[in-house]
């Protein structure tokens, strides 16, 4: 998700995702559980490219732009060209337009009625290069948890985790001028429930290990980027941490071995078909979810801010060196 100050550089959230290829799909010891065909991940892909050209026409920069950054980037494109890439770097519209076009801004979600723009913003990206990069993430990500688990599952898992990432930067990051976008807190939902999937399902792997410390290093890597200036790591957070749990919820398997002892004689021991601890894992997890989501959105639409509950919260987002400064995170 990218967050922008009015006038000022967008700040896109983090989008190495694309790292993630070699994913502990590979230690997996296959069931006969048959496999989905994947239809939603490419049309979200289509959604997202397509509100973007939508958001680009609406735009318009030869019309609108007035000059005072510079002239508009790919004139030839007509009312589709770029704004000036000194307000808008990433090849994209204005911040004015996302916030048109339902961008996160917390004043108008509170104040304003608007709560919408928690979904709504997980739609929009702030430039070529943002949309790009986040759908070849969705990709990579969504058709292998969309093939093994279907599309409700996957769909529920990457809205609600949108949904958590966009309650968790409206509680940390309240400056009236920023306006976030992106479907990155959406994307590291996915991410959170491929870890959560492979430790509630960890009988069913080999090289349980190799398959552990693969995606934690892809998590830990996308995550850490969240700490430069101009990226709504909050938003990741929050994404990643409701796809963790809705993983434990959603996502769990039968035990390895149970499809096979159906057919034993009658009279034979039979395995149970999940595991206590898969079980246990579930219901905490729901209720975890559940209580997540209730007082976030209770916090949020009382107008609390997260950084008096939390002096050093604001780190997660950016830390601030020698080389620049984290004013977005105040």
């Amino acid at each position: 998700m990218a967050d922008l100050e009015g006038g000022g550089p967008p700040k896109a959230r983090s989008n190495g995702y694309n790292n993630h290829n070699n994913h502990p799909n590979q230690y997996y010891v296959g069931t006969s559980e048959s496999s989905w065909t994947s239809w939603l991940v490419p049309m979200f892909v289509v959604a997202n490219v397509v509100v973007f050209i939508v958001t680009m026409f609406v735009n318009n920069c030869p019309k609108n732009n007035l000059g005072f950054e510079g002239k508009c980037v790919a004139r030839f494109l007509g009312r589709l060209s770029f704004e000036p890439l000194k307000e808008n770097p990433l090849f994209g519209p204005s911040p004015d337009t996302l916030e048109k076009m339902g961008g996160l801004q917390w004043y108008k979600v509170v104040h304003g009625n608007e709560a919408w723009r928690l979904l709504t913003c997980i739609w929009l990206h702030a430039g070529v290069i943002h949309v790009l990069a986040n759908m070849l993430s969705l990709v990579f990500i969504g058709i292998r948890l969309e093939q093994q688990f279907g599309f409700v599952r996957m769909g529920i898992i990457y809205l609600l985790s949108g949904l958590g990432g966009s309650i968790l930067s409206a509680l940390f990051l309240q400056n009236n001028n920023n306006i976030s976008v992106g479907a990155s807190g959406a994307l590291f939902g996915l991410l959170g429930a491929m870890l959560s999937e492979l430790l509630t399902n960890w009988s069913i792997y080999t090289n349980k290990a190799a398959a552990l410390f693969t995606l934690v290093i892809i998590i830990a890597i996308n995550l850490a980027v969240g700490i430069l200036p101009h990226v709504d790591n909050f938003a990741h957070i929050g994404g990643f941490m409701s796809g963790f749990l809705l993983g434990f919820v959603l996502l769990f398997r039968p035990q390895f071995g149970w499809m096979e002892s159906r057919n034993l004689p009658a009279g034979a021991c039979v395995k149970s078909k999940y595991k206590a601890y898969q079980v246990v894992l579930c219901v905490l997890a729901l209720a975890l979810v559940i209580v997540w989501y209730t007082v976030g959105l209770v916090m949020l639409f009382r107008g609390e801010n997260g950084n008096e509950h939390c002096s050093w919260c604001h780190y997660l987002s950016c830390v601030p060196t020698k080389h620049w400064k984290c004013n977005n995170t105040s």
